[in-house]
């Protein structure tokens, strides 16, 4: 029989999966989901509840997690009570509920490290009680390295896609019967994905994320990391799952392509779950925002701006009615110490008690948890007079030849004074434009000349992988510096002003975030003493009050600052000249970054 066929072929996959040793499942016996479904036999009224455990290839603990399913089966909403996540032993959600609707755009926010990512990762392996009719797909990592070109692998994943729920439909069928509810959303996808127009809708995609007719047709295995990423999230949109999780999809993006994304995703008419550090994109995209805080999970309505105001307004009436309770206590506890042996006073003070007794077990109101603000500052440097740093009428090509050339009779200057933002597509040069400031390159025509006492620091998007994700934060810079200090609680106090607290110090760097680890090259960046900083993409990975932070320390520096970033509102807050990287030079914009941005969307091509 095919119902048994498969019944037998999906133990089959869970069998092997748990002889791997990479994933073993605890569900609740009979008797325990009995006791969830309460009295009503209705299947509307059922949930089911789980536990699962994900190991490492060492079989140890990596992520436990717990969720009761509250919603239908057939529903395309997902509500869950119960949810809790445990991450090497770290608890990171304690009993919470989430509830995703249909057709909502959620931002998901917190501070770097509380377990953003791992909570994704867990949705997308299914380690939480969500319906197998509900299609998911996490981004999180770059296209792999193949013969395909960046079209041909867009289309292929399509063409997978559309065979999967081709067969899928089928086994519906023969399993359920034609009049199945799980079929009709399975026909709305097949309506909607529509083969003949694969690859015309495939090479609008990658060309709204900076890919042009000669790097479409480049294979993948011959990208960048980066460009891999850019062909990942063209199949994510492209295939348009039930559930799409994005992990920091502008990473890899230039401003254009990030303002061609959210124009995309502000159109996105399925569920979506957006972690970005960009405030200007989630307030471009979402209509709710999750906060993971606190150990919990709470969903407010409205894009991140609303839901900044609201939590203020719900902030300030909580210590409010914390203030009243406990002005209460204190006069409670008053009575009772003052009552004597009056017998009138004592059944009053016993009276008082029991009222005091019942706000306890009912659960004191607590005072608002303050956000964890760091405020790190560059330290004072030496002012140089000008010209500190200046380019006159640089040609430059990688291969040397003139017909090749990224720059042509490019003059640029920086000052002790600067904050300079160099804007522009992928590929036109801007990376290369800080190297050319370093003398990692050298021009083929033209001179660099640079003042005699100029120390040049640099940030790149990069600079994490020179990490060594086998130590600790403190081990590394000890390490690094071992002429500076060898007392652990010296180096404690230097990654501390950078952000970098507690038990965060002292674990191993590859269980921290992207944003722990910039904070280390930060550390590290600041010690140097540089005079001119040079930041290609600093913000990738940092908490968006992090990026407020820089911000501020970048505009408090006394040194000069050029800054290759998408972050549009870091660039509106520092920069006091923009230059646009393009056509082989580089031009003043005369206006705000936020005039280029609407710039950029009138050209946008859906």
């Amino acid at each position: 029989m095919p119902v048994s066929a498969s019944k037998a072929k999906r133990e089959a996959r869970k069998a092997k999966k748990a002889q791997e040793g990479k994933v073993s499942t605890k569900r609740l016996s009979k008797k325990e989901k009995d006791k969830l479904k309460g009295d009503g036999t209705d299947e509307a009224t059922r949930k089911i509840a789980s536990m699962k455990l994900q190991q490492d290839k060492d079989g140890i603990s990596d992520r436990v997690t717990t969720g009761v399913l509250e919603s239908l089966a057939t529903s395309r909403d997902i509500k869950m009570s119960s949810v809790s996540l445990l991450f090497h032993g770290r608890v990171m959600i304690q009993d919470s509920n989430l509830e995703l609707n249909y057709g909502r755009r959620y931002g998901f926010v917190g501070e770097n490290g509380c377990g953003k990512s791992t909570f994704l990762k867990a949705i997308a392996s299914r380690e939480y009680p969500i319906p197998e009719a509900i299609d998911i797909y996490l981004l999180d990592e770059p296209a792999e390295p193949t013969e395909y070109s960046a079209l041909e692998y867009v289309v292929r994943e399509g063409q997978a896609e559309l065979e999967r729920m081709e067969k899928e439909v089928e086994d519906i069928i023969v399993n359920e019967g034609p009049d199945s509810d799980l079929l009709e959303p399975l026909y709305e996808r097949l309506d909607d994905m529509d083969a003949a127009t694969f690859e015309s809708r495939a090479a609008v995609m990658l060309t709204g994320l900076g890919f042009n007719p000669v790097t479409m047709k480049k294979k993948t295995s011959d990208m960048s990391g980066g460009w891999r990423m850019r062909v990942a999230l063209a199949k994510a949109l492209f295939v348009k799952p039930t559930l799409l999780l994005l992990d920091d999809p502008t990473a890899h993006l230039d401003l254009e392509a990030c303002v061609w994304l959210e124009e995309y995703l502000k159109r996105f008419d399925r569920t979506l779950i957006l972690v970005s550090h960009s405030q200007d994109f989630l307030n471009g995209v979402c209509t709710n925002i999750i906060e993971m805080r606190s150990k919990k999970l709470t969903i407010y309505s409205g894009n991140y701006d609303t839901y900044i105001k609201t939590r203020e307004e719900l902030e300030v009436n909580q210590m409010k009615q914390y203030r009243k309770q406990q002005d209460e206590i204190v006069h409670i506890k008053k009575f009772i110490a003052s009552a004597g042996t009056y017998a009138n006073l004592v059944r009053q003070a016993k009276s008082r008690q029991k009222i005091l007794d019942k706000m306890e077990a009912d659960g004191l109101i607590q005072p608002v948890e303050e956000d964890r603000v760091f405020k790190f500052r560059f330290p004072e440097v030496e002012r140089l007079p000008p010209p500190v740093l200046s380019f006159d009428d640089i040609s430059f090509a990688y291969d040397g030849k003139k017909e090749h050339n990224l720059y042509e009779n490019l003059s640029f200057g920086v000052d002790m004074d600067s904050r300079t933002a160099l804007v522009g597509p992928n590929g036109v040069g801007k990376s290369t434009l800080l190297k050319l400031i370093t003398g990692e390159l050298n021009p083929q025509l033209g001179r660099v000349s640079k003042h005699t006492h100029i120390k040049l620091g640099v940030y790149s998007q990069h600079s994490a992988d020179q990490l060594d994700l086998t130590k600790s934060p403190i081990e590394f810079v000890m390490s690094k510096h071992r002429e500076v200090s060898q007392d652990p609680q010296y180096w404690r106090g230097q990654l501390g002003r950078y952000g970098l607290t507690g038990d965060s110090q002292t674990a191993k760097m590859g269980t921290l975030s992207e944003g722990q680890k910039s904070r280390v090259v930060f550390a590290l960046l600041a010690m140097e003493g540089p005079n001119i900083l040079l930041l290609d993409e600093p913000t990738n990975g940092l908490d968006i009050p992090t990026i407020d932070s820089l911000a501020d320390a970048i505009n408090a520096f006394n040194g000069g600052v050029v800054v290759v970033s998408h972050d549009f509102r870091l660039l509106d807050k520092i920069a006091n000249e923009i230059m646009v990287v393009e056509n082989k030079n580089a031009t003043k914009w005369e206006g705000t970054i936020l005039d280029y941005k609407k710039k950029l969307a009138k050209n946008i091509v859906l």
